[in-house]
């Protein structure tokens, strides 16, 4: 039996599981919808940050903070396979070479289209651009809500949890994080 088959069965069984008739006409398609649905959110893990920045990277004398603010992103929490939903903010500090621009968010998206802790995800792309760019500094910022937090166990709505990753200048100089700090604070919470 293919994988994509066997998916599809298990989709069937959590529907009968919970008391659903899997024959019923809004159903039929289901188990071959919700694998689509899977192959994309999870999508991030046949990618590989390391290309997609290598594509873009372009020599530049700008030694100044480049800060990409209010990257909207979903992701699903590894433990409860349920929705996380935030906004991320990066900086950097470029050191002879920039990455364009697009490139950010996509970093953001291979590591958000995997199953996921916030704290991790956070440290993930901090990484990734740190190793790849080489830049005098790198820092990511996010601030998102959690649906298994929400929808079941504390059922806290809109509460949400704020992570951040420092490398560089941004770890070792206080005036550096804290002009971060002040650009991303006015997104906050938003």
């Amino acid at each position: 039996m293919s994988k994509e088959l066997e998916f599809e069965n298990s989709v069937k069984n959590i529907l009968e599981y919970i008391g659903e008739d899997v024959n019923r006409e809004g159903l039929e398609k289901t188990p071959s919808r919700v694998r689509k649905a899977f192959e994309f959110m999870c999508g991030g893990y046949k990618q590989d940050p390391k290309k997609i920045i290598n594509q873009a990277l372009f020599t530049s004398s700008n030694d100044e903070m480049v800060v990409i603010k209010d990257i909207e992103f979903y992701s699903m929490c590894e433990h409860h396979m349920l929705p996380i939903i935030g906004k991320a903010h990066i900086a950097y500090i470029p050191n002879g070479k920039v990455v364009g621009l697009s490139k950010i968010p996509r970093i953001v998206d291979v590591f958000a289209r995997r199953l996921q802790i916030q704290e991790q995800m956070t440290e993930q792309i901090c990484d990734a651009l740190h190793e790849t760019l080489n830049p005098k500094g790198v820092a990511v910022m996010i601030d998102a809500r959690h649906m298994c937090m929400e929808m079941r166990g504390v059922e806290k709505i809109c509460s949400t949890t704020v992570t951040s990753a420092l490398r560089g200048l941004f770890k070792r100089e206080k005036k550096t994080k804290d002009e971060f700090l002040s650009i991303v604070a006015q997104s906050l919470h938003k």
